[in-house]
């Protein structure tokens, strides 16, 4: 979330797309009707099918499922030939102005620099801003050059008229004119708009580039780091945020740092390579701070091992030979044996991934499989047979399987980070059953078992290992206090900050803006220090004072990064420091500092008339319309098919079969025979969560299990009336990979879409049922899904897929 739960009752407009905010969220969903009842709010929605949040909006549209960039690419081409964008915002604060490389081309649905051998883009060199003498970049401020960031923006949206747009959205052109003029109403300063979206967007082929769209939406709306404004994302469990931040990706280091390549064996070049100058004069670039949180990160986990003279243990760190092994390599690689043991940890991967048949069968490759978790999973249980639910050959699988069962949120302390980037401090409460342990003493154990292995036998390069700092009270099993401690960061010598106070050796850190890269601060993630400072736990407060009545809170818990609840807020004010409308004040320059109702995102002693622009991660200040070479599929979202497509052809690229879907999305070699065409499997599928449900475990809980008994899926009655499908009938539906047999559920909430010329149908499916818990057996939805990935996140594109629905 750019914004927060709270902000939401800020907003002017509220649009929810790629999410059912009412079903999936009811709790956050209060500050929807909050928005409703106080601020007049407007709440449109746009789903493939008519949800619980639509039931209570002031406007519903139909979408086709994967089509959202053709949408808010029709959007985008709206607000600039309608002029309906804050002028002032979008000149002052973005990338229009900036001038492209020569380089940089479009054509047909596929960007310059692309190798069709290998399906991606190898030469990306095209993909950025012209320099000039001095560094900067070059800039037109009268928007007239062909080459600026402004007139190519035009250029490739130009044809996202609404006609073509409603023909591949199958949204009627009323509807999407009506919406459009709505949301056209927000350029005006101080009416803002937000954006709620969920998994609906981020579980495609194209999921990255459908949030970029939505983002340069927001700021020619000049919504961006606005009250009731930003690009929110509604994270369905409280702590996926926190998985991000804390860097639980295969390529990642916590606060957003990377892991090394093979390459990139020099400490100098790696820290050179991240650390990104101004490229416009007066800017801020705050990642010009990379060394800092580097070491101070690396001082965290080696303490007196990491030192200037061996690059603060730079090469403890392994060096990736491939960009990521996220977990569709993984279980690409274990479907070929390449991988003897999996340790999965609170995840359930036979009902997460896609194509559950595929992850079976790597799992039974294996020759260990570890399980933690606090309950029984269909994972932990794959290699039983459950008849037509898990139907495998239990004495061919010779994986063996262990279970370490853990306890649950509600028997340990600890912190969650939810959507709004708060983290808040819980306490325990009850003690876990039988033999279940703490999650820390499980991973603490085997690191000491490890160690004092390595110690005993050696090994090739142990080091990584030994220079562990550990230095914990109870080896075992830290406390989270601790732990809590060490992620905020301290002072490892005493120091001297930037005002000439003194820090002593020992003490917490009140924040990053302490981190230092000559060895005299440790914090295990950067962005999270000032969580636990010397005035004790800051995630542990719980003041709901509101003295501005803006909605901020904060003194409730704590927001990273610096308690900040609304990021980029100096673009709330004006060029000169003026909020844009003083009923939505934020921050502000009040002639010596920068203050407000949040704390400034922005260097808080330097003045408006300085030139310094919002935008403080990016090297340019401003926010980016040209991606650069920062996104896989091209610096301007484009839309492409879903690699099951109902019409077989993108329409902006009919003669073009390398730009019918995503030419730079994950899928491997042996995935493409996987797939299903229309012929065969003609209507669009698409998963979704149930507010009974919570993703799958608690169908475990008996009252869920009562609330939801029964796997069923959604029709529409036209295709049900066309099929001979009554409601309560038994149906199989079926792609090219398997299938699931569900009651059906023949509803009007689903309707047939003209698309392209032709009706798509499409058909929605639950996905919490399984085949362990207390609910009746169920299949699980992701048998049904495609092997395949966003080309960025590489996230599953578990929201369209193609499908047969035949009654039983």
């Amino acid at each position: 979330m750019t914004n927060t739960w709270t902000d939401i009752a800020n907003a002017n407009l509220i649009l929810v797309m790629g999410g059912n905010a009412a079903e999936a969220h009811p709790c956050g969903f209060k500050w929807v009707t909050e928005a409703k009842a106080h601020n007049a709010a407007r709440l449109i929605v746009v789903d493939p099918r008519f949800t619980r949040t639509a039931s209570v909006a002031d406007y519903y549209a139909p979408i086709r499922t994967g089509t959202d960039i053709a949408f808010m690419g029709g959007l985008i081409n709206y607000l600039l030939t309608e002029d309906k964008i804050q002028h002032e915002y979008v000149r002052n604060y973005t990338d229009v102005s900036f001038i492209v490389k020569a380089g940089y081309g479009f054509e047909d649905g596929i960007f310059s620099g692309y190798d069709v051998a290998k399906r991606s883009y190898t030469d990306k060199s095209g993909w950025g801003y012209e320099l000039g003498e001095d560094g900067f970049v070059r800039v037109d401020p009268t928007l007239q050059d062909p080459r600026c960031v402004y007139q190519l923006m035009k250029q490739h949206y130009s044809r996202y008229n609404i006609d073509l747009a409603s023909q591949i959205c199958g949204m009627p052109v009323d509807a999407m004119q009506k919406i459009w003029e709505e949301i056209a109403t927000c350029s005006i300063p101080g009416k803002t708009m937000t954006i709620l979206y969920a998994l609906g967007w981020t579980q495609h082929s194209i999921g990255a580039q459908i949030i970029r769209s939505a983002a340069m939406v927001q700021l020619l709306l000049g919504n961006v780091g606005m009250p009731g404004g930003g690009v929110n994302a509604l994270r369905g469990h409280s702590n996926i945020q926190g998985l991000t931040d804390l860097g639980l990706l295969s390529n990642a280091l916590p606060g957003y740092l990377t892991l090394g390549s093979d390459s990139e064996q020099d400490y100098g070049q790696f820290i050179h390579k991240r650390t990104q100058v101004p490229l416009r004069p007066g800017q801020l670039s705050y990642w010009q701070n990379y060394s800092k949180f580097h070491v101070s990160l690396m001082k965290s986990w080696y303490g007196a091992n990491a030192t200037v003279e061996n690059n603060w243990c730079y090469d403890h760190l392994p060096k990736l030979d491939i960009p990521n092994y996220d977990v569709l390599k993984m279980f690409d690689l274990m479907s070929q044996g390449k991988v003897n043991g999996y340790f999965c940890q609170g995840f359930n991967p036979i009902a997460a991934l896609p194509d559950k048949n595929r992850v079976m069968g790597a799992l039974a490759k294996l020759k260990w499989l570890v399980v933690m978790d606090p309950l029984a999973t269909e994972t932990s249980e794959f290699w039983q047979n459950v008849g037509p639910y898990n139907d495998v050959k239990t004495a061919e699988i010779q994986t063996e399987v262990i279970r370490l069962p853990t306890t649950c949120f509600a028997e340990e302390d600890g912190s969650l980070v939810n959507s709004s980037r708060w983290l808040q401090w819980h306490w325990k409460g009850a003690d876990g059953p039988g033999e279940a342990q703490t999650d820390i003493r499980i991973m603490s154990e085997l690191f000491l078992r490890l160690r004092k292995r390595y110690q005993a036998e050696g090994g090739k390069f142990p080091d990584p290992l030994l220079k562990l700092t550990w230095p914990y009270k109870i080896p075992d099993e830290p406390s989270p206090e601790e732990l809590a401690k060490e992620i905020n960061g301290s002072a490892v010598a005493d120091f001297t900050d930037a005002t000439g106070a003194a820090v002593k050796a020992g003490s917490q850190l009140a924040g990053f803006g302490l981190l230092k890269d000559d060895g005299s601060t440790a914090s295990g993630c950067w962005i999270f220090a000032g969580s636990w400072t010397e005035a004790g736990n800051q995630m542990a407060r719980r003041d709901n004072a509101d003295p501005f009545g803006m909605h901020q809170h904060q003194g409730w818990a704590w927001a990273w990064p610096a308690n900040r609840r609304i990021l980029y807020n100096r673009a709330s004010a004006d060029v000169a420091g003026k909020p844009w409308d003083p009923k939505k004040r934020l921050v502000w320059w009040n002639g010596k500092a920068w203050t407000g109702t949040d704390v400034p995102d922005y260097k808080a002693d330097v003045p408006p008339e300085a030139g310094m622009n919002p935008f403080i991660m990016n090297p340019e200040g401003v926010a980016r319309f040209f991606a650069v070479d920062k996104m896989n599929e091209g610096p301007f979202p484009e839309h492409y098919e879903p690699f099951e497509t109902p019409i077989g052809i993108n329409p902006l690229h009919p003669q073009n079969k390398k730009a019918t879907s995503n030419p730079a999305a994950r899928i491997f070699d042996s995935v493409w025979e996987t797939l299903g065409e229309a012929k065969d499997f003609p209507y669009a599928g698409t998963s979704y969560r149930l507010t009974e449900h919570f993703h799958f475990w608690s169908k475990h809980c008996k009252l869920n299990a009562i609330a939801q008994p029964e796997q069923f899926v959604e029709i529409g009655e036209v295709l049900a009336k066309e099929k001979g499908i009554a409601a309560g009938d038994r149906v199989r539906v079926s792609c090219k990979r398997g299938f699931i047999e569900a009651v059906a559920v023949v509803t009007k909430r689903i309707r047939p879409l003209q698309v392209n010329g032709q009706v798509v149908h499409q058909i929605g499916i639950p996905l919490h049922w399984g085949f362990t818990g207390l609910t009746r057996h169920g299949y699980l939805t992701n048998t049904l899904v495609p092997f395949l990935g966003d080309g960025n996140t590489q996230t599953p594109e578990s929201k369209s897929f193609l499908v047969n629905v035949e009654k039983l």
